[in-house]
């Protein structure tokens, strides 16, 4: 192949690069983002990259330079998204209509009722997060924990009991 065909810089050269991997590299990436629009994009940069970077790419890595490029860009927009994501929660939480005296009070309540839990025997302790938290049926836990559902019963009765006492109705 005469120089100017290895170039990637070369208009020609890129163009045929494009033709030869951008069907597989577009199946690589949808493959990961499983969105067609993401897809574009990503193929879209990859190539922007190869563009911008073609004069330090060899023409005998550049298959591998493309799919590096992609996984990588697709991984960059995954932490971005968690970044947003997560910033997005804290706004949430932080942006409340409630007082702080209302915030006080609940962060307070939250406090004594996992100190409460917390201090529960293990056995009703189990039996109360699994029903409160997991959500899971007086039947359910009983299979789970292979105990009969009256054993259920008297395990949340009891835990019930101690929340009411230290805590209220919950």
């Amino acid at each position: 192949m005469p120089k100017d065909q290895t170039n990637i810089c070369h208009s020609k050269t890129f163009e045929a690069i494009y033709k030869t991997h951008s069907k597989a590299l577009r199946r690589f990436i949808f493959f990961k983002t499983k969105n067609k629009e993401q897809t574009e994009d990503i193929l879209q940069d990859t190539f922007v990259k190869l563009w911008d970077h073609c004069a330090k790419v060899s023409f005998d890595k550049v298959k591998s330079y493309l799919f590096t490029i992609a996984s990588n860009t697709f991984l960059n927009m995954i932490k971005h998204y968690k970044v947003k994501e997560k910033h997005h929660q804290h706004f949430e939480v932080t942006q409340t209509n409630e007082s702080p005296e209302f915030i006080l009070i609940e962060k307070e309540f939250m406090r004594k009722l996992e100190h409460t839990i917390d201090g529960l025997p293990n056995k009703q302790k189990e039996v109360f997060l699994l029903n409160r938290i997991e959500k899971r049926t007086y039947k359910e836990i009983a299979a789970h924990l292979n105990i009969s559902v009256k054993a259920v019963e008297k395990r949340m009765h009891l835990a019930l009991l101690v929340m009411r006492r230290e805590i209220g109705d919950i």
